[in-house]
């Protein structure tokens, strides 16, 4: 996620590998029992726990967090909503992917077929 869309989200988030709950929730701009609300909602947010049974924000987490902010707050979708909207996000982002793939299958073969055609006989 670059600098613009972090903007755009709400916070910046600090170079740093993990998060405790209350630090995840400054950058987000919500309490800690927000945040433990929407992990019950979200199944893109979803932090580990260290051997203290305390919540470990990664940067994912912390971005997934940003992005559910602003469909609940600025968008203005609801906890439904949202979450059918990350889902779509999730599949289109799936088959851009197998797309993606796809096109460079393709543009292999065509390789091959070109040095194929192109060699003397």
């Amino acid at each position: 996620m670059n600098g613009d869309k972090q903007e755009q989200l709400g916070g910046i988030i600090p170079d740093k590998m993990f998060f405790k709950i209350r630090e995840a929730a400054a950058i987000v701009g919500v309490a800690p029992h927000v945040l433990r609300y929407w992990e019950t909602e979200f199944p893109q947010l979803a932090p580990q726990k260290n051997r203290n049974g305390q919540r470990i924000y990664t940067r994912k987490d912390v971005e997934a967090a940003l992005n559910i902010r602003n469909l609940l707050r600025v968008d203005r979708f609801s906890i439904a909503g949202a979450r059918e909207k990350l889902k779509k996000k999730k599949e289109a982002s799936a088959r851009k992917r197998k797309l993606l793939g796809a096109r460079e299958d393709l543009l292999e073969a065509l390789r091959i077929m070109e040095e194929t055609s192109a060699s003397p006989r």
